[in-house]
């Protein structure tokens, strides 16, 4: 898909019929949102108000669950996660921005159980891109596209919402 056709309103339009979809075919039973920090908590916010939930919104930080402190170290900003003390039995559709590679969610899902096994998790995420390295795949998605591997898609808000590109920067000799 051309890069140029990313329209942030059309996207969340998309994901919000396939959460929906989602919902109706697994049967969801008042479902709990949780959002990842940081953009997928901005769009957890939208999906929220949009679905009409009744249920507080949750957030999760998954900065000590990553695996990849090697690579980028500790984040300076961690945020507390804010989610009902048990999640045992309880339906639950995880959101994130991007998925990439897998990790994050597998963080986010180690975190999750941490407060419980829920009954079950449908995976939302506003852009779905190649690269995957985790076996974990969304259950629905805003857009799927295929990008460069050196190439990054970044969420820009939270008010308003954008999305950028980003491609490494060519430098003349």
């Amino acid at each position: 898909m051309p890069i140029t056709t990313l329209n942030i309103d059309i996207l969340l339009d998309t994901l919000e019929a396939a959460i929906r979809r989602q919902i109706s075919e697994r049967k969801l039973n008042n479902p709990l949102l949780i959002g990842i920090h940081s953009g997928g908590a901005w769009i957890a916010r939208h999906m929220h108000q949009r679905l009409g939930m009744s249920e507080p919104l949750g957030m999760l930080d998954i900065t000590f669950y990553r695996d990849d402190f090697s690579q980028i170290g500790m984040h300076p900003k961690v945020k507390t996660s804010q989610l009902p003390p048990h999640l045992e039995g309880r339906d639950i559709i995880l959101i994130d921005d991007v998925f990439y590679t897998g990790r994050t969610i597998r963080a986010a899902l180690n975190e999750i159980f941490d407060y419980g096994r829920p009954n079950q998790v449908v995976l939302a995420v506003l852009i779905e891109r190649n690269g995957r390295q985790i076996p974990l795949q969304p259950d629905c998605h805003g857009i799927r596209i295929d990008l460069a591997g050196d190439q990054r898609i970044k969420l820009t808000g939270p008010d308003p919402l954008g999305i950028e590109i980003q491609s490494p920067q060519v430098v003349a000799a």
